[in-house]
């Protein structure tokens, strides 16, 4: 049985990844089918905005912060390889890890970064728009599914 502040760590864990799993669903199931379904420039303002302003002490403890305790959470159980849970906590941390932070660095962050250099009102942006639109919701559908595996190992490593 998980105890102590190990507990702490994994419940911490679990929570984190549950809410970056609820926000990242919130785009995937709504947010972005809104915003595509606008006209390209107005689309692309918007996302442009929304990315501006997701970059929020709130959410970067959220999201950054739950990085930090599920590699906190892989190192510590390596150290103390417990009777039970190992998988999942391994698991779970390399899920989010790899499928939700990693997803972000190499697939969203640099389409994000490529649709705020454009003009919203020009032909390029437009063009771009709707591939950004479908190629990030995919990547955002991979990260939601990797946050909700993550939250679910650490779930099961508890039970």
């Amino acid at each position: 049985m998980i105890d102590g502040p190990y507990f702490v760590l994994v419940v911490l864990g679990l929570l984190g990844t549950a809410v970056v799993a609820g926000v990242f669903c919130g785009f995937s199931t709504f947010v972005m089918k809104g915003l595509a379904s606008l006209p390209p420039a107005q689309g692309a303002a918007a996302m442009q905005a929304i990315n501006i302003s997701a970059v929020t002490p709130a959410f970067m403890l959220v999201f950054v912060g739950t990085a930090v305790l599920c590699a906190v959470l892989a190192v510590v159980t390596f150290v103390l390889w417990p009777d039970e849970g190992t998988v999942a906590l391994l698991l779970g941390s390399a899920l989010y890890l790899v499928g939700c932070f990693g997803v972000t660095m190499v697939a969203n962050v640099p389409r994000n970064d490529t649709l705020a250099t454009l003009d919203p009102g020009t032909r390029e942006a437009a063009a771009y728009w709707q591939r950004y639109a479908s190629e990030w919701t995919m990547w955002n559908h991979v990260r939601t599914a990797a946050s909700v595996g993550a939250a679910l190992c650490y779930l099961l490593a508890l039970a």
